[in-house]
């Protein structure tokens, strides 16, 4: 699986330290959590900061929008340097036009789905999205126990991705560890999200090998 540290869980006073740290270790991602305080009950971080990032990094970075209006952070997004861009299914009632925005800002698109939310409201989107993420926790905050109900989710979608013969990503997101990233990977999920199991311990970068690790990789 790739791997892809969330900074959710970094130390904000030294953001490029961590970020190289892990970097350094093999992770493919940086994950990014943009929340705005109405979509999710907390606030993280927005586009200024991401944007001084950028030139610290060659990781790809891939931002998860927990936001009310997606829309207006996408093209500021594209210009900070990211190049994937979630954005909720349930945040918007035009998540096709949300799709069609990303691709047109030139960033690959990421339609995410909150634990309640079954995979059928998908069925037109898979042909356009280059990946789907899948919350294995309620978004908002890090640090949550992974919910073993989603593994279902995870097996349904990757079943219609070998149906149609697509190649999105299935990304999973909460409570990912050396245990529940296996867990996922067998039902088909190719890259995992992981905050505080990477940047809550003594060793990040023992961490993220451990994930490569234990995922064949």
């Amino acid at each position: 699986m790739k791997i892809a540290p969330s900074i959710l869980s970094a130390d904000f006073a030294n953001l490029q330290r961590d970020i190289k740290i892990v970097e350094d270790a093999g992770a493919e991602y940086l994950h990014l959590d943009v929340m705005d305080g109405h979509f999710v009950p907390n606030l993280s971080f927005g586009v200024p900061l991401i944007k001084a990032l950028r030139p610290n990094s060659s990781l790809i970075f891939d931002c998860h929008l927990m936001v009310s209006r997606p829309e207006d952070y996408i093209s500021p997004l594209a210009e900070a340097g990211v190049q994937i861009i979630g954005v909720h299914y349930e945040a918007t009632p035009h998540i096709y036009r949300m799709v069609q925005l990303i691709h047109q800002a030139g960033c690959k698109a990421e339609v995410v789905l909150n634990p309640g939310t079954p995979i059928s409201v998908l069925q037109e989107l898979l042909p356009v999205v280059d990946a789907v993420l899948i919350m294995t926790v309620n978004p908002g905050f890090g640090g949550q126990k992974f919910i073993p109900e989603t593994l279902d989710k995870i097996a349904q979608l990757a079943t219609l991705k070998k149906a149609q013969g697509l190649t999105f990503e299935i990304e999973v997101d909460g409570g990912i560890d050396e245990k529940t990233s296996v867990l996922c990977q067998a039902r088909g999920a190719t890259v995992a999200v992981a905050g505080s199991f990477v940047f809550e311990s003594q060793s990040p970068a023992a961490q993220v090998k451990l994930l490569h690790k234990v995922t064949g990789e």
